[in-house]
């Protein structure tokens, strides 16, 4: 693109124009970005893995069905996340967005550490919710701000590397995870005031610390220049009053803008809602499985997953990096194309694992199918990034991470409920994860693979306009 250098400044979230010549961040403030940005993901996911291990000893002392707990892991997480998570998402798309990621860290440290206080279901509940709320906002400004950190051409590396977060969280979440809750399964409870704190809990209680640290760092990130969207693209309304106001904050137009394009979000959305469903629940009765079908315990579980995790999710992104960019080279919608084979990979595995007659046969089909989820995950997050209206980005991906988080959060209450209603024997829970896994994950690469001929056209398209 033709034109003079924008010299927009970032602090006050400036604007580049659409006919500029792009300045882009330093590498160094870009990277210390993604830095700060994989800190605080590791702390999102290392919560969520350590909470699993948690699983028996919550049921065991709240006196929970599986259905509660499944609940409890997964649907409490994501009850006001439409009211909340969307309009923080624009927020994303009109302020800093290191100040959004601050903000949202630290609120996501102090209900971390309150969920360790909570002495009935409801309270738990109560924590999970506004955990949700207060870790809402963090994907769709993560990738809002590295989208205009990074140049398209460095954009998915910056993506693979930011799946170190993930890689992180979910490597050490089982085993510092596991080892915690041995270390704390002979502590007696502890008498604060009105207050009784079980052993396990105080393993909560500590956890939140580190993200008040990261949420300090976030103050030192420097915010990029956002591009201005394409002359061409849906434009939110300016203007309109006070309820119009609510609307655009609600995603009235970011909805528009990926309802105007239904061949390109529609698959990649559904794709995304029915993996998750059963990637968050199998992460969840992951443990449980191992404990009631093979007899392990936390810290052996924990152990065998740490090192199985790390070595599938360090291939996973070396597969899927290679794989992307040997794509490339031949076709313009290679990042669907590459999550489609990925998606097909994860599904065989998956089902195969939980058929294994042993449990490290198991666990070694578990790393693979997370080795094929990792993979997948790079190229189908940069595509939505790559195809997004510019000024309206954090909610479009908001939305998408929506499907993420909301069937997501349901995959472990699907799980419970199936494994209550149709199996009954806990001891059986396998049934349960394998007719999740044989329904859905076979219908998300089916829609995968639709999304590539829409998605290509859409990026030819762009690439026209100079985008």
């Amino acid at each position: 693109m033709a034109g003079v250098v924008v010299t927009a400044n970032p602090e006050v979230d400036g604007v580049a124009g659409a006919g500029a010549q792009r300045e882009w961040p330093s590498s160094g403030s870009a990277y210390w970005a993604l830095f700060v940005i994989v800190l605080a993901t590791f702390l999102t996911f290392f919560d969520a893995v350590t909470f699993g291990m948690l699983a028996e000893r919550i049921k065991r002392d709240f006196g929970l069905t599986d259905s509660q707990l499944g609940f409890l892991a997964g649907p409490a997480s994501i009850i006001c996340y439409f009211f909340v998570g969307i309009p923080l998402a624009r927020l994303a798309d009109i302020y800093p967005r290191k100040y959004v990621l601050a903000g949202g860290t630290a609120l996501v440290g102090v209900i971390i550490s309150l969920g360790g206080l909570a002495q009935s279901f409801g309270q738990f509940v109560g924590s999970r919710v506004f955990l949700a709320a207060g870790g809402s906002a963090h994907a769709p400004s993560s990738y809002s701000l590295l989208a205009d950190a990074f140049p398209p051409k460095k954009l998915t590396r910056a993506f693979a590397l930011l799946q170190f977060g993930f890689i992180g969280g979910t490597t050490l979440g089982p085993l510092i995870g596991g080892m915690l809750v041995m270390a704390t399964a002979g502590w007696g409870a502890t008498q604060l005031g009105p207050l009784t704190i079980l052993g396990w809990q105080w393993i909560l209680i500590i956890m939140g610390a580190p993200s008040l640290l990261v949420a300090l760092l976030f103050l030192t990130v420097k915010e990029p220049v956002r591009m201005a969207p394409a002359a061409d693209a849906p434009q939110v309304v300016t203007g309109g009053g006070f309820w119009r106001s609510v609307a655009t904050f609600m995603g009235l137009d970011a909805f528009r803008a990926i309802n105007a394009k239904p061949r390109v979000y529609y698959p990649l959305f559904g794709a995304l809602a029915l993996s998750a469903v059963e990637t968050f629940g199998l992460q969840f009765w992951r443990v449980p499985f191992m404990i009631r079908t093979f007899g392990w315990n936390e810290g052996q579980i924990g152990a065998a997953l740490g090192a199985t995790i790390l070595v599938a999710s360090l291939s996973g992104l070396l597969l899927g990096g290679i794989f992307v960019e040997w794509l490339a080279k031949r076709y313009k919608d290679a990042n669907v194309r590459a999550a489609t084979c990925c998606a097909a990979g994860t599904t065989v595995c998956t089902i195969a694992a939980i058929l294994m007659p042993t449990a490290w046969g198991s666990l070694i089909l578990f790393g693979l199918s997370g080795m094929f989820g990792i993979a997948g995950a790079v190229p189908q997050n940069a595509a939505v990034q790559r195809v997004a209206p510019n000024d309206m980005r954090g909610q479009v991906t908001a939305f998408y991470l929506f499907m993420f988080t909301f069937f997501g959060a349901m995959g472990s209450y699907v799980v419970g409920r199936v494994q209550d209603v149709l199996i009954g024997d806990p001891a059986q829970l396998w049934k349960a994860l394998l007719i999740t896994a044989s329904v859905l994950m076979p219908l998300a690469t089916f829609l995968m693979f639709r999304a590539i001929k829409p998605y290509r056209e859409e990026v030819e398209r762009l690439e026209a306009l100079g985008r």
